[in-house]
């Protein structure tokens, strides 16, 4: 389970994003300009490969309010992601 403690600050968002991974589910966390203002938005996608050489198919984003709330909805969303999928994150960690 991805915990609140486990993203670094709002700080360090407000300047670049922030990647990692939990049981084959990679995760980035980055700002993204919005028409109400700057967005957190969250993509999820399968190990090994990095954001860059995961084809977009294989990518599930989603945008959250730009603030601590938003970035405890986003851990709960991921966590989320990370069990509604299971199967997928453990066949791509296998593969």
């Amino acid at each position: 389970m991805i915990k609140r403690e486990d993203i670094l600050s709002m700080e360090y968002l407000k300047k670049t994003e922030y990647t990692g991974s939990h049981r084959g589910m990679r995760y980035r966390l980055e700002g993204a300009a919005a028409d109400d203002g700057k967005r957190l938005k969250v993509t999820v996608w399968p190990e090994p490969f990095n954001f860059v050489t995961t084809p977009e198919e294989q990518k599930k984003s989603e945008f959250f309010s730009f603030d601590e709330d938003g970035v405890m909805d986003a851990v709960a969303w991921m966590n989320d992601r990370l069990f509604q999928d299971k199967e997928k994150w453990e066949r791509e960690k296998q593969s």
